[in-house]
């Protein structure tokens, strides 16, 4: 082989680099979230009273918590998909929701109430959360594992845990603007339970999906 040839080679495998982990994984959610949105417009749609509703501070509340979630745990699963990473450092980012829904539960617990606490934590959406955030999760977890792919993370179940934890947020958002319940013990109770089931399912997956 020439000098010449030998160049161009060289030049077309750099050119084929393997894209990065992050640009994948947006692509991947990108092309994922229509699917979430036609289910979530085809079973369920917006809350009828949406636009009161969004007086309620705690129903904003909701939005905050299931946001910080997601981009948290986008920012650790990013992190996990290099093979030397941990936890350690990172962890924390999963603490900024639960430290929001905590603030809110405390506000609420300051506030006269007319309805009882179980009352609230009960709410009447139970069913319908623990089946519509799975759900919508799915596509959404799916396309994450397939970016997470690109990288080589050290810890797979790790790493797909957190990939439900993303999907999860993303879906819990989406449901949140269709559930009446806006108790931030609702929220605390049966959306951690539905993003708990994701998670489990994420790590499952990843365990065997994120192997390298």
């Amino acid at each position: 082989m020439d000098t010449e040839q030998l160049i161009r080679t060289l030049v077309s495998d750099n050119s084929h680099r393997a894209r990065p982990v992050g640009y994948v994984l947006m692509l991947a959610l990108l092309a994922a979230a229509p699917v979430s949105l036609i289910m979530f417009f085809g079973e369920l749609g917006f809350r009828p009273d949406i636009m009161t509703a969004m007086r309620n501070p705690f129903f904003d509340l909701k939005f905050a918590v299931t946001l910080a979630l997601a981009i948290s745990a986008i920012a650790v699963a990013l992190h996990l998909s290099r093979p030397e990473a941990s936890l350690r450092g990172f962890g924390w980012y999963l603490l900024i929701p639960a430290g929001l829904l905590a603030a809110g539960i405390s506000a609420e617990m300051m506030m006269p109430q007319r309805v009882p606490m179980m009352t609230r934590l009960v709410g009447s959406n139970s069913k319908i959360c623990m089946t519509a955030i799975p759900a919508l999760s799915l596509p959404l977890l799916i396309a994450a594992l397939i970016g997470l792919r690109h990288g080589a993370p050290a810890r797979p179940a790790l790493s797909g845990a957190i990939a439900g934890l993303l999907s999860a947020g993303f879906a819990a958002t989406l449901y949140a603007s269709h559930c009446t319940d806006d108790s931030p013990l609702f929220v605390a109770f049966w959306y951690t339970l539905a993003v708990a089931l994701v998670a489990a399912v994420g790590a499952l997956a990843g365990s065997r999906v994120l192997k390298y």
